[in-house]
């Protein structure tokens, strides 16, 4: 796919030449341009030297000064330069093979892009990497990628891949950290597959790795209950959870002795089901895992706290809200609000954890919550007039649940107005307060 331009950002550099939307960037410095990568890379210096072909068939030579690292400001007609890469694995836990059929098309998309994996944070298994790619990560020194592992025992990888290119990632793994590529990792645990012995080892491999290896979340499976034609799956219970949680806390406690960093990090969700209280802030460190699900409880309570310290009494309003949550979290934030209201005594709110009939209960985390579940669960436990949702309710950058209920649609339904909470505690702070 060539490098078409679409349009130049006002200001930048691109907009002090001649370069123009139906231009094709052919190459910088005498490099040629593949992919985001490879511009990304070479347009960091601060002169460069570009050459592209105009419609009519000429060529247009650029040369521009900028500040080193300075964005050039050429928007393409494809974010990547290039076809994006979908996953060819069968996954014996793959979420996205568990959702019902009829829902948007983009939702079954399997993503396993390296590029993406740098630039956006998405998680890939390298099983569709060439070896020119690998050596062009290597090159390019593409850090951090996120990676999923799953076990460092080749066969079982390629078994929960449902791939035999799967059992070739882990030697890829090793030879990315041995080059210095740093690597943030997850591990998806499936009782009797990839846990016990078998996680103890992976992390024992992984811990090797380190400093390439960074992080490492170890998350537990979820299945819904779309499973028909699947291969068996066991899900967790209180006394599974807790032994993985403990398990993980053991090896982080190691490392932390040994390396300075705990690297490894079990997700909230296995605290939540063995029923064990959550870490203190110090051990998830930075919080490098984030997106995994690892930590995202006590940094909101952390946040929280420090919110409610600062806040004024003049601050609150007298309207009721109702928070709406998963049954993960619903005692949390529950007691977040109890913690609110023994210093503002005049703030009145309630905490409601919707069921997930849609994927079914054991889907309980409040991101995978639909926008007929909460209106149905609303109908029946009655609401305020202020409806509180966290934003990863929504599809990123828009205002749609997963089952395509919008959010104007909600309020319709419901006669009440919505506000959607960003991650941060202090935000959730200020929406119970009214502000």
């Amino acid at each position: 796919m060539p490098a078409a331009v679409k349009g130049i950002t006002g200001g930048s550099p691109a907009s002090r030449t001649k370069i123009a939307p139906g231009d094709v960037l052919l190459s910088v410095n005498g490099k040629p341009i593949t992919d985001i990568l490879d511009y990304k890379y070479h347009t960091y210096d601060a002169r460069l030297r570009l050459v592209l072909r105009r419609p009519n068939g000429s060529f247009l030579l650029v040369s521009l000064k900028k500040s080193e690292g300075e964005e050039v400001g050429i928007e393409f007609e494809s974010y990547l330069i290039d076809n994006q890469r979908s996953c060819a694995n069968r996954c014996v836990f793959c979420f996205i093979d568990q959702l019902p059929r009829g829902m948007r098309e983009s939702l079954y998309y399997k993503d396993d892009d390296a590029r993406l994996s740098f630039l956006q944070g998405n998680y890939v298994t390298l099983t569709n990497m060439s070896e020119r790619e690998i050596q062009r990560i290597i090159q390019l020194r593409v850090s951090p990628l996120n990676v999923s592992v799953h076990t460092m025992k080749p066969e079982l990888r390629a078994y929960m891949l449902g791939s035999r290119a799967g059992a070739d990632g882990v030697a890829t793994i090793k030879r990315l950290a041995a080059a210095g590529i740093s690597m943030n990792c997850q591990i998806v645990l499936c009782p009797g597959i990839n846990d016990g012995a078998e996680l103890a080892y992976s992390m024992a491999e992984l811990k090797k790795l380190y400093p390439a290896v960074a992080s490492v979340a170890v998350v537990p499976v979820g299945i819904t209950r779309w499973r028909d034609g699947l291969p068996s799956l066991t899900p967790f219970d209180a006394e599974r959870a807790s032994a993985a949680a403990r398990q993980v806390e053991d090896i982080a406690k190691i490392c932390r002795a040994e390396c300075g960093s705990g690297i490894f990090y079990a997700a909230d969700e296995l605290y939540i089901k063995a029923g064990l209280p959550l870490p203190t802030d110090e051990y998830y460190e930075d919080y490098p895992q984030l997106e995994n699900g690892v930590g995202m409880l006590r940094l909101l309570m952390t946040e929280f706290a420090d919110a409610l310290e600062a806040a004024d009494a003049l601050d609150v309003r007298s309207t009721p809200f109702t928070a709406v949550t998963g049954r993960a979290a619903e005692k949390y934030i529950a007691e977040l609000y109890q913690d609110a209201r023994k210093k503002f005594g005049a703030l009145r709110g309630e905490v409601i954890g919707v069921t997930n009939e849609f994927f079914g209960e054991s889907v309980d985390v409040a991101g995978l919550l639909t926008g007929g579940d909460i209106i149905k669960t609303l109908r029946k436990t009655g609401h305020a007039p202020r409806i509180l949702i966290p934003d990863n309710m929504l599809r990123y950058g828009e205002d749609t649940f997963l089952d395509d209920v919008t959010l104007p649609q909600l309020e319709n339904a419901l006669g009440a107005s919505v506000r959607v909470v960003g991650r941060d505690g202090a935000d959730l702070l200020c929406a119970m307060m009214g502000n």
